[in-house]
């Protein structure tokens, strides 16, 4: 059994399904909730799952941080919408804690170096198709796999440190498929090719994925986007370091293979999508401003990321 024990911060699709897995597996896990609190306390929390069901009756819940126990892990797994509340939700920390952000975007642990050393962050980039359907209630559709990196504050690689790799033991202890990367940033621009124009156009669109890759017009201008996202990610490393740089490149072909792989998967609603139908804010800036704007810093000129960001902000508003 783990000796760390973990705070999930947001028990929505992402924190409610991970946290679960890590509690099933034995890991003293502490969830903070807000308007499902009352319903969790009492009834606990519920995944179903492609990967089998997960039922418990009993969860360690809070509706404050200042009630909860000093913590080894802080899994942030809010929308980036809510980071400027981030002060107000962190939880006690022992000596030596670190924070887990499973949140999507670029830039995204730069906010959270605000509240701790750089040397404290970590990044979890999910590969995972999961939604909150209920109070309590997780419904886990398609893949689950992590991959975990080391932030480093001026965007360079970091070795594995030792606790990332005790982290990563849990996860895998608790059923979760998770990779370690020494390139954090590298590994969320890859990410990014993916979430970029899938995000943007489900909600341009109003379609889901699988109604998004029945359009050739419309697969043609996701290519297009994704090599975009590429040619930005492989600029911001060249400009970072001139010897190691092509090592680190995201190879052209990377757009072919989440092509193929968006084919294969099962029809979803992606999260931005569903935060628009539900009226709550977007994710526009981690997930499109943010990219932009970096591309921008480098002078790469991205004019379909640019027109899809206008075009998202414009509907978030």
């Amino acid at each position: 059994m783990s000796a760390k024990r973990y705070a999930i911060i947001g028990t929505g699709a992402i924190g409610g399904y991970y946290g679960a897995r890590l509690q099933q597996s034995g890991c003293d896990v502490n969830f903070l909730l807000r308007s499902d609190y009352e319903h969790v306390k009492k009834y606990g929390v519920l995944v179903e799952s492609v990967d089998g069901d997960i039922t418990l009756p009993q969860v360690n819940a809070y509706n404050s941080p200042a009630d909860m126990p000093p913590v080894d892990v802080v899994v942030i797994a809010l929308k980036t919408t809510q980071n400027h509340r981030l002060t107000e939700l962190m939880p006690p920390m022992r000596e030596g804690a670190v924070i887990l952000t499973l949140q999507n975007g670029l830039g995204i642990e730069e906010d959270i170096a605000q509240l701790v050393s750089p040397q404290q962050i970590m990044g979890g980039l999910c590969f995972i198709c999961s939604n909150k359907v209920g109070s309590g209630h997780i419904h886990h559709l398609d893949y689950g796999k992590i991959q975990l990196g080391a932030y480093s504050g001026k965007n360079q690689q970091r070795e594995l440190t030792t606790t990332m790799m005790a982290i990563a033991d849990d996860f895998r202890g608790a059923k979760i498929p998770i990779d370690v990367t020494e390139d954090l940033f590298m590994a969320r621009w890859r990410k990014l090719v993916w979430n970029v124009p899938y995000n943007g156009l489900s909600v341009v669109l109003d379609a889901t994925t699988n109604e998004l890759m029945a359009d050739e017009a419309v697969k043609a201008q996701i290519h297009t986007l994704m090599t975009e996202v590429i040619t930005a990610a492989n600029t911001w490393v060249d400009h970072l370091s001139k010897q190691t740089a092509s090592t680190r490149h995201i190879p052209i072909n990377w757009a072919a293979d989440m092509l193929n792989a968006t084919t294969k998967m099962k029809p979803y609603r992606t999260s931005m999508k569903i935060d628009f139908d539900e009226g709550r804010p977007l994710e526009v800036e981690a997930i499109l401003g943010n990219p932009v704007r970096a591309a921008a810093e480098v002078g790469v000129k991205v004019p379909e990321m640019e027109k899809l960001y206008k075009q998202v902000r414009a509907l978030s508003n």
